[in-house]
């Protein structure tokens, strides 16, 4: 009885076959194994945080300095470098999307102007130690009111650079009782404004407690995108300012703590950086 021979596959086959095994990804190939820390991107890092590795809320807390203070994320400055670390860190499965360092979130992170003759010095601070030092040039004297503008972060200013820290997380009745308490300290009227963004805010939050679908719902980003212009008076964040925020958050958010790169931790890093200017 004859045994029928293995046919031997045709030409295109075969190099269709080879190049399908190319194409599989090696899962050992290139894997992280431990997450990227301070020390590995910040060479002048030293101590505790040295060994800490940087993670999703870390960066969004320098992005918010950095907004705060110099009016954007700066390419090559410290939250860029730490986004990418953090990115790679969560990607990897080494960190979740809201976990702060415990030294970041005690001592936290600062962005510091120093003027010098044509320039402007920025240091970056992290739990306080200088992670990156640079200079820009300084703006001519018709940009004065600009750079002043800068130098004191205003309430309107803090919430705004929530709707890039944490803009797409849909609003809550935290979110909202934060908002309506810096809306309150920004305008001076102890009354929710109709057509304000606190009254955004709740309406956004009572209607996302109904919703299921959480493509559907409000963000942070969809109300606090233009809170400047839609304050009707707007000033300097003072601590006094930032506590009654963070109070009011607290009070609303049934596990009694605040969002990392929310309401109240912008409101309370901008009270921060006009201290130390």
């Amino acid at each position: 009885m004859s045994q029928e021979q293995p046919r031997r596959p045709e030409s295109g086959e075969q190099n269709m076959s080879t190049a399908h095994l190319k194409e599989q990804p090696n899962p050992d190939y290139n894997q992280q194994k431990e997450p990227i820390k301070y020390g590995d991107v910040f060479p002048h890092v030293s101590g505790e945080l040295a060994s800490k590795p940087i993670s999703p809320q870390d960066a969004a807390m320098m992005q918010t300095a950095e907004n705060l203070v110099l009016g954007q994320t700066q390419k090559g400055g410290a939250a860029a470098v730490m986004q990418s670390a953090a990115t790679k860190n969560e990607r990897a499965g080494l960190v979740g999307h809201t976990d702060v360092t415990d030294v970041t979130a005690d001592q936290g992170v600062t962005v510091a102007e120093t003027d010098a003759p044509g320039r402007r010095i920025i240091s970056e601070s992290v739990a306080g130690q200088v992670i990156s030092e640079y200079s820009r040039p300084a703006p001519l004297a018709t940009t004065t009111t600009s750079a002043i503008t800068k130098d004191a972060v205003t309430i309107g200013e803090a919430l705004e650079a929530v709707a890039i820290t944490a803009g797409d997380k849909p609003v809550d009745q935290s979110d909202a009782a934060a908002i309506q308490a810096a809306e309150v300290r920004a305008t001076g009227i102890n009354a929710t404004i109709p057509g304000g963004i606190a009254a955004e805010a709740q309406s956004a939050a009572s209607a996302n407690a109904r919703m299921t679908n959480e493509e559907e719902k409000t963000t942070l980003s969809d109300v606090l995108k233009d809170a400047t212009s839609k304050l009707t008076m707007d000033k300097t964040v003072t601590s006094e300012d930032a506590e009654g925020v963070v109070s009011a958050e607290l009070r609303n958010n049934p596990h009694m703590a605040t969002y990392p790169g929310g309401v109240a931790a912008s409101v309370a890093a901008a009270a921060r950086l006009n201290q130390e200017q």
